[in-house]
């Protein structure tokens, strides 16, 4: 299966160089990293960070996204990406794997480790096989070419949620968890997220908080309290919380937010926002 570009040419360009160029301005903004980091050679058997990061079009959520993917570039690329968003569109399954094939980018083609996903879909009670959930979801594709900038010696597992519970997070961590043991492969959790939705700056800045705290905290468990009670428009916290419950049983029991940011600090309209964040688990 050839997965096709859905948001190239409208979250990010479909022009290879201004793509590149854009990349490597979203980590020289005022809001980035500030430099574009080099490519570290990884050499362990278990890789020693993953990350939270944003999926808005690039011009809004690129520079709040460098960070976390400074963070993997420093450490160097691990075998497999296992990149987990929320489902946009409503088709699919609970958990739908995307398990054979490639993802097309205008930085060229990324593979999928079929091995890995089976070997997920094997090891869970609810994750599928599943194409037709990936065809239009942006939230995983605007992550590739962040990584191809720096190389495509890499492949990755998509996996997007339509539903977001403690159940089925719990289920996914569960999975890759086993899974990884049993393949014996390096690999880095990406959990796409973006914050709250559509509320004006001040409030956005409340919630959005309450989210970072609790995610800092490594209490997955007060994030979906947190996010049913307060009504919190994050659009990805089942990934967070799965890769926060996957992160502490490989012992990377520490989370710091590395940037936060709106959509409201690029436009300079404050009355409805979209928030953003990159974090590490370490």
């Amino acid at each position: 299966m050839l997965r096709q570009p859905a948001v190239a040419g409208a979250f990010y360009p479909n022009d290879p160089d201004r793509l590149k160029e854009l990349i490597e301005s979203c980590f020289l903004d005022d809001s980035g990293v500030g430099y574009i980091p080099e490519l570290g050679s990884f050499d362990g058997e278990e890789y020693p960070v993953n990350v939270m990061v944003p999926h808005a079009g690039y011009q809004y959520s690129g520079p709040i996204a460098s960070h976390g993917y400074c963070e993997i570039v420093k450490n160097g690329f691990p075998e497999v990406f296992i990149i987990i968003s929320p489902n946009h569109t409503g088709f699919g399954s609970e958990i739908s794997v995307f398990n054979e094939g490639e993802w097309i980018t205008p930085l060229g083609n990324v593979c999928v480790d079929n091995e890995f996903a089976e070997s997920i879909i094997e090891s869970s009670d609810i994750a599928s096989a599943d194409f037709m959930a990936h065809i239009r979801e942006h939230s995983i594709e605007v992550q590739l070419p962040f990584l191809q900038f720096f190389s495509n010696e890499f492949k990755i597992v998509p996996i997007t949620m339509g539903k977001q519970d403690f159940v089925t997070s719990t289920d996914l961590s569960n999975a890759i968890f086993e899974a990884a043991n049993k393949l014996n492969k390096s690999y880095c959790v990406i959990a796409s997220t973006d914050l709250s939705h559509f509320n004006n700056q001040e409030r956005a800045n409340k919630v959005d908080g309450f989210v970072l705290e609790d995610i800092e905290e490594m209490n997955e468990f007060k994030l979906l309290e947190e996010v049913i009670q307060y009504n919190i428009t994050m659009c990805g916290y089942a990934p967070v919380m799965a890769t926060m419950s996957l992160s502490k049983r490989c012992n990377k029991n520490t989370s710091d937010i590395l940037a936060y940011g709106t959509s409201g600090d690029v436009t300079g309209d404050f009355t409805s926002v979209v928030g953003y964040a990159s974090g590490v688990f370490r």
